[in-house]
């Protein structure tokens, strides 16, 4: 088993301190984590900035009121960052979106029509941004926040081997988009 780190446990007493109602501990976990919670559903939510701010305060508020029932079997970080995820998947999932179907290639637009250049990152970001609801949750969630397909199969709802094959149609989807060099 490996040692925790300084941070974790620091996070760890924050943690506690929160759960107890501390809201300074709160606003200190909320200034070490928004970062990575917000880049997560930014690009999930399509790289819409009104729609990421908004669903990372989502994430907190639910993160505030779920603590008590935080186990410690993983570190906050983690558990914070798949709260938050869910928190996009359902947003999705409302917004009538089902998270694995996607467009025809007919209906994306003509990559000679995209006034970006793929080797800048907010132009791929923007690019990731116009692939369909569940092309996008697929490939952010494998090739940018590093999930297996597994863990992208349980959060949603679908098999692995169903997620592989979303991510290699999301891949194409990209590179459509894109254009190929």
């Amino acid at each position: 088993m490996r040692s925790a780190t300084l941070a974790e446990v620091n996070d760890a007493d924050d943690v506690r301190a929160a759960a107890a109602g501390d809201r300074g501990a709160f606003q200190r976990l909320y200034r070490l984590h928004v970062g990575r919670v917000h880049g997560a559903v930014y690009r999930l939510a399509g790289c819409d900035h009104a729609r990421a701010e908004d669903l990372t305060q989502d994430a907190f508020v639910r993160a505030w009121q779920k603590l008590p029932g935080f186990r410690h079997e993983s570190a906050f970080g983690t558990w914070l960052y798949r709260l938050a995820v869910n928190v996009a998947l359902m947003d999705i999932r409302a917004r009538g979106a089902d998270p694995v179907s996607m467009r025809d290639e007919e209906q994306l637009p003509d990559p000679g029509q995209l006034p970006f250049c793929a080797a800048e990152r907010e132009e791929l970001q923007r690019a990731i941004g116009q692939l369909p609801p569940g092309a996008r949750a697929v490939l952010v969630l494998h090739d940018i926040e590093g999930w297996r397909h597994d863990e992208i199969g349980h959060a949603l709802g679908i098999a692995a081997g169903t997620s592989k094959a979303q991510l290699h149609r999301a891949r194409g989807l990209l590179r459509k988009l894109v254009g190929e060099r």
